[in-house]
């Protein structure tokens, strides 16, 4: 197909493959097209100087990155990260492939054109957008798809990237899906959610949302969720983090954790000092129950109200 231009993370994303984004003209934090690769992406050897393990990674002498995925698929993100070419192997399919393409791939490609992006997922609620933060299994999504349960809009799942404009912290859209497992899936989003899972690894699946959001929206707060393995608690506890707090877990809460250059801990450190002050950031305990979750919900609303 022709390639079509896409709005996703603030970034202006020009792709022959067709994407779960929205598709749009306008101004953009930066630009990165997207190419198919036929055949390998790099010399053996450096394929295999990426590791044996199920995720490689391995950065070439002229400043190139290269991502894989075993078994499933591998990138080639161009120095200046504004090109990424991609490569199915046997045992991907098209929407797996776009799922790792649009979320951690894609974040090289942000990091190299100076664009800091946090590890959250966020919804849209009273015209403004609130942030989870945690990492890997703390239960972001599954916060989330109960307020698409209440009738709230998914802004971006896992990656979120904001920007200055208008007097205003904006959060930026992401693609129009959501991971969740199954039982989450069904319990919060109905019997007719239906997704694909992300590999042979895990039951997680991917599940497309309709009505996404297709521009920035203010950002309202930003709530870090307690680990899952936190004492029980019977309540929900939401307490205003001190900016010094604030800042410890914002720079926790980055998304990549490959990337460590000096010049990307010093982008790191800007944000979560910038963050800390201009948005309330709170920490957010709750009972690890899917039937408690709509109690979280109205938790979160009504600290937002007040």
């Amino acid at each position: 197909m022709p390639p079509r231009r896409y709005r996703v993370y603030g970034l202006a994303v020009r792709s022959h493959l067709s994407l779960s984004a929205p598709v749009g003209e306008g101004p953009s934090l930066g630009v990165v097209s997207l190419a198919v690769g036929r055949g390998p992406l790099v010399e053996p050897a450096t394929a295999r100087a990426a590791g044996r393990r199920w995720f490689g990674y391995r950065r070439l002498d002229d400043g190139a990155e290269y991502v894989r995925w075993r078994g499933l698929f591998e990138f080639l993100v161009a120095p200046d990260g504004r090109r990424i070419v991609c490569r199915a192997l046997p045992g991907a399919t098209a929407d797996v492939l776009q799922t790792y393409l649009l979320g951690q791939v894609l974040s090289f490609a942000l990091l190299k054109q100076g664009i800091e992006p946090l590890h959250a997922t966020a919804v849209v609620v009273g015209g403004g957008a609130v942030g989870f933060l945690g990492d890997c299994g703390y239960g972001k999504s599954t916060t989330a798809a109960a307020f698409l349960q209440g009738g709230h809009r998914l802004l971006t799942d896992d990656l979120l990237v904001v920007s200055a404009g208008d007097g205003a912290v904006l959060a930026h859209p992401g693609p129009a899906r959501i991971k969740l497992f199954p039982e989450p899936a069904r319990v919060l989003m109905g019997g007719t959610a239906r997704g694909t899972p992300m590999n042979g690894a895990t039951s997680k699946l991917v599940i497309p949302l309709d009505g996404a959001p297709v521009s920035a929206v203010p950002l309202r707060a930003l709530y870090v969720l307690a680990p899952p393995t936190a004492r029980r608690r019977r309540a929900v506890t939401i307490r205003r983090l001190s900016p010094r707090r604030a800042f410890v877990e914002l720079v926790r809460g980055s998304f990549n954790v490959v990337v460590l250059e000096p010049a990307r801990l010093a982008r790191q450190f800007e944000l979560a000092a910038w963050l800390s002050t201009s948005v309330p950031v709170k920490s957010l305990s709750f009972p690890r129950t899917l039937a408690g979750l709509a109690a979280v919900r109205a938790a979160v609303e009504a600290d937002l109200a007040a």
